[in-house]
């Protein structure tokens, strides 16, 4: 598998044995990226991670943060529960690839008058388990359990946000729209609040006023951020109200330029504006 555009490395192999759950994660994360058509430039500037953690990341040669998966899903429109899942299983298994095994120690010659008391109660004591107590789970057999503990909460969360974002967008005016911050070390993304408003016949949403301001894929800022606004307003999903002129951005544009009989390029001038403020 190559990554889009070029300028993802070749894939490594990301131990000494292979990592199936970590491979599988890292062609889900890939596969995310390429479908967003999304640079790895652009890719760093809206998740908070470096273009040279991802090119690690995609390319298999280490195992991105949680943070990171939940990043890259956001900016996707995924539902990250499976991917989270993934990542859980993933981990477990890449931390135990990474632990040495411990060398046996050398058996004791035998005796030739036959084992001594204290070697015959050692082998009665580890072969009868003592009473009360209960043989602990296999290794593999916890990492289920534990894989689908967090499978279930994670699927509640996602229920009670997507109610609520639903909700918000019932409520017109009062429809926000936030951006978690970045990971640690890195400036947070600014947090837009949709105020739809009608003003002397035009629509606004409380954060730019511009009217003529040419906007296209890979732009951000207010102006973004005003033009999701009003496209949300007319019915037309963009996304995330983030201020990033992404994929699904563009596709709202050209579906609202098709609605009102403009050329369908993807990219905002002042005939679109007119058209999303009239």
């Amino acid at each position: 598998m190559t990554a889009s555009g070029g300028n993802m490395p070749r894939r490594t192999a990301l131990s000494a044995e292979p990592n199936l759950h970590a491979e599988q994660l890292a062609e889900q994360l890939l596969r995310l990226k390429d479908h967003g058509e999304l640079s790895m430039r652009q890719l760093a500037a809206r998740t908070g991670y470096s273009q040279k953690s991802w090119e690690r990341y995609l390319g298999g040669r280490s195992l991105p943060p949680r943070a990171a998966v939940e990043a890259l899903a956001r900016i996707s429109d995924t539902d990250p529960v499976r991917l989270l899942a993934l990542h859980e299983v993933a981990t477990d298994t890449w931390n135990k690839g990474c632990t040495p095994t411990p060398s046996p120690s050398p058996s004791p010659s035998p005796s030739p008058e036959g084992p001594t008391r204290s070697e015959a109660q050692a082998v009665s004591d580890t072969s009868t388990p003592a009473a009360g107590t209960t043989p602990a789970l296999s290794r593999s057999m916890r990492i289920a359990i534990g894989a689908g503990a967090v499978a279930l909460v994670l699927a509640v969360s996602s229920t009670v946000l997507l109610a609520l974002r639903v909700s918000a967008d019932e409520g017109g005016p009062s429809a926000a729209s936030s951006v978690p911050a970045a990971a640690s070390g890195s400036a947070p993304n600014p947090v837009y609040t949709c105020r739809i408003q009608q003003i002397d016949g035009l629509w606004y949403a409380g954060i730019s006023r511009t009217r003529n301001t040419e906007l296209s894929y890979g732009n951000g800022g207010p102006e973004v951020a005003e033009a999701q606004c009003l496209l949300r307003r007319a019915g037309i999903s963009p996304g995330g109200i983030d201020g990033m002129f992404g994929p699904l951005t563009q596709r709202a544009v050209r579906a609202m330029q098709k609605r009102s009989g403009l050329a369908a390029d993807g990219m905002i001038g002042p005939l679109t504006w007119k058209a999303l403020r009239g």
